[in-house]
C-alpha cells in the first residue's frame, strides 16, 4: 500500500516529520485502510519509503500508541486496535445517561453510602467547612469498571437522601422525580490524578496509573453548586468527551 505512496512528507514545514507521518497514518487508519486488527507498516518500511531515519518513524508510531490507535506486539509488529467508543460524559443529564445514550449496559454500585458529614479543607469543593451529603459509587461498562464518582449533595436540597435505597438508581433521575431538582448550568476543570490504594483497586488499576480526574459543581434554581462531584475516569476503554456549545455545562 505504501509502495509508491501519494503523500509525500514536506521537510520545510514548521510540523515536524514524524507529526506528519502520524498524522497521515492515523487519517489512513480511520480511513478504513488499515481496518482494525491489520498490520501497519513496519518502522524499517516506513523510514524506507518515506525517506526518513527509523528513529523519525519510530516517534510517529509512538504517537499512534499513544493516541490508542495501534498496539505493538513483540516479534509481530504493530497493529490497528479496535475503536474505544467515545462517551459524552459531561453533560448535565447524569453519568448513567451517557453510557445508556450510547446502548451500553451500565451498572453503578455504592462503595461508600450515604452520610451526613462536614466537610474538610478544600478549596475547590464548595461545602467545604460545611454540612453535605457524601456518597462514592463506581459505575461499571459490561465487567469493567470505567469510573469513581464521590458525591457531595446540598443537605437541604436533598433532604432525607441517606433514608433512600440509591442502589442502581440514576441519581439525577432521582434528583428530578423526588426532589424536582434539574441543574441549569455548572462548571468543572480537568486533570490528570492518581488513586490511592482503595480506589485504584476498584478501578482494576494501579496506584501508578494516570485517570483523568474531572471536578464538577452543578446548579440548580433553587441553589447554586447545589451538588459537586469528584470524578475518577479510566481512559483506556472510553474516550471521554464534551460538546462544546452544547448542553454539557462548562
Amino acid at each position: 500500500m505504501l509502495e509508491t505512496p501519494n503523500e509525500i512528507l514536506n521537510p520545510q514545514s514548521p510540523l515536524p516529520l514524524y507529526h506528519q507521518l502520524a498524522e497521515l497514518l492515523a487519517a489512513k487508519i480511520r480511513g478504513g485502510d488499515y481496518p482494525p486488527g491489520t498490520r501497519i507498516p513496519s518502522e524499517h518500511k516506513l523510514a524506507a519509503v518515506f525517506a526518513i531515519g527509523r528513529p523519525t518513524a519510530r516517534q510517529a508510531t509512538d504517537v499512534l500508541v499513544r493516541k490508542g490507535l495501534v498496539a505493538r506486539r513483540r516479534g509481530s509488529g504493530t497493529y490497528v486496535r479496535e475503536p474505544r467508543q467515545e462517551v459524552e460524559l459531561f453533560s448535565l443529564d447524569g453519568t448513567s445517561a451517557a453510557f445508556t445514550r450510547k446502548g451500553l449496559a451500565v451498572e453503578s454500585r455504592i462503595i461508600a453510602p450515604v452520610v451526613l458529614k462536614t466537610v474538610g479543607d478544600d478549596g475547590d469543593n464548595p461545602f467545604a467547612g460545611r454540612e453535605a451529603y457524601f456518597l462514592e459509587r463506581l459505575t461499571r461498562v459490561g465487567a469493567v469498571p470505567v469510573l469513581i464518582e464521590a458525591l457531595f449533595l446540598h443537605p437541604r436540597l436533598f433532604a432525607g437522601l441517606a433514608a433512600l435505597d440509591l442502589e442502581g438508581r440514576s441519581l439525577s433521575a432521582i434528583a428530578e422525580e423526588r426532589y424536582f431538582l434539574r441543574p441549569n448550568g455548572g462548571r468543572q476543570n480537568f486533570q490528570i490524578a492518581y488513586l490511592d490504594a482503595d480506589r485504584a483497586r476498584h478501578l482494576l488499576v494501579t496506584p501508578e496509573t494516570p485517570v483523568l480526574a474531572v471536578r464538577r459543581c452543578l446548579h440548580f434554581p433553587q441553589a447554586q453548586n447545589g451538588v459537586f462531584s469528584e470524578l475518577y475516569c479510566r481512559t483506556d476503554q472510553f474516550v471521554f468527551s464534551q460538546n462544546i456549545g452544547g448542553p454539557g455545562d462548562a
